[in-house]
């Protein structure tokens, strides 16, 4: 039962934190619609077909009165992704910008570490709107700068890998992997992440974000959901 209900826990917060299918289906299928022409059919083909899908994704959330912007935003990373590959004259130049993406990520989450703002936090605070002081309490920001190291390792690992892909020419390969580690993979992180980030502040015996409001002393029953 106790497990049953952690798993409950972590499905409720993660649809909160995540806006639905139609962010992951905006960002998966334009690219997978590109690898699967550009194999079949060639880059013209591939080119047209993934900002065709990308186009349509966008009509059909104005007609059905759903959020469009996150299918406005894979129609600009589709228009820059085929911008990248005709400038390079490559397939594996549509996977470019989300190369340089990444890289980005993994910089951003070291830099934010360092200097004591971990990226998870602040993503946290924008997501839920907790008070940003809590999460810079000593007994809360290590297990949001541990979270956020592990976000930069995983985005510096996924980079590697697809540059090493992008040097060899490998369209397909680097289709594939980008795709598998883009959303489905970050699914799982942030699963991992929750677990735990819910676990670590447990241990870190902080307070939780009611106590911290109401400035309670110590001992803290401490944040015993979110994260």
């Amino acid at each position: 039962m106790a497990q049953d209900g952690r798993l409950q826990e972590v499905l409720e917060e993660f649809r909160a934190v995540v806006a639905g299918r139609s962010r992951v289906i905006d960002a998966i299928l334009p690219p997978t619609i590109f690898l699967v022409l550009n194999a079949v059919l060639g880059f013209t083909a591939a080119s047209w077909g993934a900002m065709g899908v990308a186009v349509a994704l966008g009509l059909v959330r104005l007609v059905r009165g759903e959020p469009w912007g996150y299918a406005a935003g894979g129609l600009a990373a589709t228009a820059l992704a085929l911008l990248s590959a005709l400038g390079s004259d490559r397939a594996e130049g549509y996977f470019l910008p989300n190369l340089v993406n990444g890289g980005l990520t993994a910089l951003i989450c070291l830099i934010s570490v360092l200097i004591g703002r971990p990226l998870v936090a602040l993503s946290s605070h924008l997501a839920r709107g907790w008070p940003l002081a809590w999460y810079w309490h000593p007994k809360v920001r290590p297990a949001y700068s541990e979270v956020t190291s592990a976000w930069g390792v995983f985005f510096s690992l996924r980079l590697a890998i697809q540059w090493a892909l992008f040097q060899r020419a490998g369209a397909a390969s680097l289709g594939v992997v980008t795709v598998v580690l883009g959303w489905p993979a970050t699914i799982v992180l942030l699963v991992a992440s929750y677990l735990y980030g819910t676990w670590r502040l447990q241990t870190l015996n902080g307070p939780s974000v009611e106590e911290f409001g109401e400035d309670a002393p110590p001992p803290w029953q401490g944040q015993q959901r979110g994260f």
